[in-house]
């Protein structure tokens, strides 16, 4: 097959690289996207967008069980997993058709197969129809990442699952293990539990959501266990004894290893960045921990060759991969207005119930620094309305710097905290001290009345609680 040219190369569609793309179509250059599998990666397809649409189900469920508390009659509530997993899989694949549309409208050239880079500026794509050459003075490497395997917890798709047979269950689950409590491991455990299935956690580290603000980990983890969940926490799943009907958890806890019984295990103790059979090692490309190295820039060291997203590194998150491939299409443009981003600045966000989701220094943090600082906080039992919605379990925090005024985190949980962050999120961006917040006027009744008050509070100054 002929040889083709083009100014960027892009190596994984998922949201990092075909964001990427097209930000470099939109700006003129010649753009092309190989993709091994599905058009928008594992988050469009297996990740955030499917397990979004099961938790809403799950979280009407939940609201139906509760018709009472609003006055509502609802007889012979249930769920028909099969359709909850239909409804899930016809939204991915609508995204993934339009990301696909997308593509084609703004001419990016996409080749479906498996790339390797041979030298700078040249890929191979093996495709169904054989081998094609590109080339390009630009190659991105967005090639994500995928569930990490621990040894004897390998996932089977039968008893012990990963993401994917999370999402597309065999059976439903009525005793369920889940072996890790980051984001993925509290999603699926919150799901699972909302529909009835007997849900304890392992956590290896001293707390759950160990990324998060302890205080935030701490009120998530009452609420959890008010909803049914056990959580084990400073503990470890040493062995797994599979049955064709169940599994026998080995977990070790405060020096001593209780056997326990479930039906299903869910895996999610981690990813592993996709790296292997691109030819990276060969191009003098660095690893550090299985993750691509590179600068601020996303530049790998190795000239024309850049890596974004989950396969650089944390924070494994989608948005911060989509603005990673904006700035690279940019920098490959020649644009001089070109500004890194920070990890600091990426919202995290929980889709469990309780929500929970935060931005920049958690308190422990903050204080490391060294800095003087002042922490507000606000409860949802104090909003009116939270109280009309019926959610009145939640808190917001922040933490400023007590000289200048600088916002250096938020920290949220409860009802639809992942929606309020961004508030917080564009306050840093636009560098707002209290005093601005202060001088804001949020909207009644709204939930993000809280955000204003919890910056009162840093400084004595709630009026609602």
């Amino acid at each position: 097959m002929a040889e083709q040219s083009f100014d960027i190369i892009v190596i994984g569609a998922g949201p990092g690289g075909y964001v990427c793309a097209i930000r470099a179509a939109q700006l003129g250059l010649k753009a092309a996207v190989v993709e091994r599998e599905h058009l928008g990666g594992v988050c469009l397809n297996w990740g955030c967008i499917p397990t979004k649409a099961m938790l809403r189900s799950a979280e009407v469920l939940h609201l139906m069980r509760r018709a009472g508390e609003f006055g509502l009659k609802a007889e012979g509530i249930g769920f028909d997993l099969d359709a909850v997993v239909k409804r899930s899989r016809g939204i991915a694949k609508q995204l993934n058709q339009g990301v696909g549309h997308l593509l084609k409208k703004n001419k990016v050239t996409t080749v479906m197969g498996a790339a390797r880079i041979d030298a700078p500026g040249r890929v191979t794509v093996t495709t169904d129809n054989g081998d094609q050459t590109l080339t390009a003075k630009a190659v991105v490497v967005a090639t994500g990442a995928r569930a990490r395997e621990l040894p004897g917890l390998e996932p089977d798709g039968a008893r012990v699952w990963a993401y994917r047979a999370a999402l597309t269950p065999p059976h439903m689950p009525k005793k369920l293990l889940v072996i890790g409590s980051g984001a993925i491991g509290i999603e699926f455990a919150s799901f699972y539990a909302a529909l009835g299935a007997e849900v304890t956690v392992v956590e290896v580290m001293d707390r759950i959501l160990p990324v998060e603000d302890a205080e935030i980990s701490a009120f998530a983890k009452k609420q959890f266990v008010k909803h049914g969940m056990t959580i084990r926490e400073k503990a470890t799943v040493k062995k797994l004894d599979r049955r064709p009907d169940g599994v026998t958890a080995h977990i070790e806890q405060d020096g001593e290893t209780e056997a326990l019984e479930v039906d299903t295990v869910i895996s999610a103790v981690g990813i592993v960045a996709n790296t292997e059979g691109l030819g990276l090692e060969k191009l003098g490309v660095r690893l550090d921990r299985g993750h691509v190295s590179t600068d601020p820039f996303c530049r790998t060291g190795v000239p024309g060759v850049y890596a974004i997203g989950d396969v650089a590194g944390p924070p494994w998150l989608a948005h911060k991969a989509s603005h990673e491939g904006v700035m690279v299409a940019e920098l490959v443009a020649g644009r001089n207005d070109v500004h890194p981003v920070s990890p600091d600045a990426i919202a995290g966000c929980t889709y469990c119930t309780p929500q929970i989701a935060s931005v920049g220094m958690t308190e422990a943090k903050a204080r490391e620094t060294g800095r003087e600082i002042r922490v507000g906080r606000f409860p949802f039992v104090g909003n009116g309305k939270a109280l009309a919605l019926g959610e009145p379990e939640g808190m917001v925090k922040t933490v400023f710097d007590a000289r200048t005024g600088e916002l250096l985190g938020a920290h949220m949980v409860g009802a639809e905290v992942t929606e309020l962050i961004q508030g917080f999120v564009v306050g840093r961006a636009l560098e707002t001290t209290e005093a601005d917040l202060m001088a804001a006027v949020f909207p009644h009744p709204t939930l993000s009345e809280m955000m204003h008050e919890s910056v009162l509070d840093a400084w004595d100054r709630a009026i609602h609680f």
